[in-house]
């Protein structure tokens, strides 16, 4: 019998020290690294949600709004945006555009991009009504910020972040929104937000107007203004370069003046040595010889590629990592070397 005692402690035990630690990896992938209280990097540490697609409505030209139903969904604030698991496997990212209040389902909307690299012609030829997508987040780091007035700057598709931010505002507080677009056919919620806005809105149409008028626009900003812009990669560089202290949405990497450049990658724990040519990245050099490595988004945004950096200086062109995150990681998707060489700890 006191063998048989000793054998339950000791397998209770066990189970107990497993449990503790399933708990202690779920709450920070990253382990034995401390979690932080409010993650903003490293595989997903929310659990998945399988969400019904409930409908499916072409809002413009090119554009298509899902809903996506579930029960006692996480709460969002505006600007936040979902990680969308697709039929292939791929994963995209789609700002909420439904109503922050309602915990029965999400609304997102995407742009079929035809030269893009097959996620939004994905969302638009294969997602139907009644089949079930994964979902991960929401995640906001593209915050409503209090101020005493806004200007918003929106080029297509770019309205989705911004749509739930005009609707959260509180009456009388003063904004403007220049919102463009290839034609009005092909601007998604205009109707609503020109209904919401008034004289507040001015929308330009390329095909009848031309470009934006930006040094119209934010020649008579204070500072005191929070300016916010989501569009093209373009649009969002003309506007950083008259207001550096925009507030930007980025569904693309961030590019770099000084262009791309060859450089070495040392694999510390796998005792390889890798160059990285201009016209490829850390990921795609690091898979072709370790290929179980993890990677999801490809564009620096879900963070499921996240290394840890121990030699060299990186260039960050993400939009998810915090700068004590920086400090010592990269997502080798899309941030390069500043110096010749990095270390990896792989």
């Amino acid at each position: 019998m006191p063998k048989l005692r000793t054998v339950v402690v000791v397998a209770g035990a066990a189970v107990l020290v497993r449990r503790a630690l399933r708990r202690r990896v779920q709450a920070s992938p990253l382990w034995p690294m401390p979690a932080l209280e409010n993650p903003t990097s490293g595989r997903p540490r929310s659990r998945a949600l399988r969400l019904l697609v409930a409908s499916r409505e072409t809002v413009a030209d090119g554009v298509v709004q899902l809903r996506l139903e579930g029960r006692d969904l996480p709460r969002w604030e505006p600007g936040a945006h979902l990680d969308l698991v697709l039929p292939s496997g791929l994963v995209r990212q789609y700002s909420l555009c439904g109503d922050p209040e309602d915990t029965s389902s999400y609304t997102v909307a995407a742009r079929l991009v035809e030269d893009g690299r097959g996620g939004s012609r994905e969302v638009h030829e294969q997602v139907r009504e009644g089949m079930e997508l994964e979902v991960r987040g929401p995640r906001n780091r593209f915050p409503l910020v209090e101020a005493p007035s806004y200007v918003f700057v929106v080029g297509g598709i770019g309205i989705t972040p911004v749509l739930p931010m005009l609707r959260a505002l509180a009456d009388g507080t003063p904004w403007r929104l220049l919102y463009g677009g290839r034609t009005r056919a092909s601007m998604p919620f205009l109707e609503e937000i020109e209904k919401l806005g008034g004289d507040r809105v001015t929308v330009v149409a390329e095909d009848e107007a031309g470009l934006p008028d930006l040094d119209g626009l934010l020649a008579d900003t204070s500072g005191d203004e929070a300016v916010y812009c989501c569009g093209p990669e373009g649009l969002m560089a003309a506007v950083e370069e008259r207001c550096p202290q925009v507030r930007l949405e980025r569904f693309a990497p961030r590019t770099s003046a000084a262009g791309n450049g060859a450089f070495e990658v040392e694999l510390r724990c796998s005792g390889r040595t890798l160059t990285v040519p201009a016209d490829s990245t850390v990921l795609a050099a690091v898979r072709a010889e370790l290929p179980d490595t993890a990677y999801s988004c490809e564009q620096g945004f879900c963070g499921t590629c996240q290394q840890r950096v121990l030699e060299g200086e990186v260039e960050h062109r993400d939009e998810l990592l915090t700068d004590a995150e920086r400090a010592d990681s990269m997502l080798i998707c899309v941030s390069r070397a500043r110096s010749e060489r990095l270390v990896l700890d792989l």
